[in-house]
């Protein structure tokens, strides 16, 4: 196995409110929601999801929990906060302050102000509306290493 990611599905409990969040709170591109004749049957999931391409290449799926736990072959369960988080790495502190805004505009919940960390960066954390966390980050020490070279 190689060792990058090429995609991230978050399980969602309403697909269209979190393409809503997404698309337009946050101002990710997607073609919406697809694969909606794919309907689930006692074997299978439904198909309907939503895909964000990232700069990177990097896919960010969105999935209904209920419909990803089943896929999975898995119990569906609660989400948790603290399990994982998504991180964003901003071009400045300015930066970590507009989107952490954005978010909380779009229907985020602001975890942790944005503020200066002991190991060089300056972060704040957002929950999106299913509850997933994502940490926006500047890194001071990498932007000032970069200055210099």
């Amino acid at each position: 196995m190689k060792p990058h990611l090429d995609v991230i599905t978050l399980a969602v409990d309403d697909l269209e409110r979190a393409v809503a969040f997404y698309r337009d709170g946050l101002g990710l591109p997607t073609k919406g929601i697809v694969a909606t004749e794919f309907e689930a049957t006692p074997e299978n999931a439904a198909g309907a999801a939503a895909f964000f391409e990232m700069e990177s290449g990097l896919l960010l799926a969105l999935y209904p929990r209920r419909e990803l736990a089943k896929d999975a072959g898995i119990s569906n369960s609660s989400p948790s906060s603290v399990e994982c988080s998504l991180g964003y790495l901003a071009e400045s502190d300015a930066d970590v302050d507009r989107i952490l805004a954005r978010a909380v505009a779009a229907g985020a919940t602001a975890t942790e102000p944005p503020r200066d960390r002991p190991w060089g960066i300056y972060s704040g954390y957002f929950r999106d509306p299913d509850g997933h966390l994502w940490e926006i980050i500047w890194n001071r020490k990498a932007a000032t290493a970069a200055s210099l070279e």
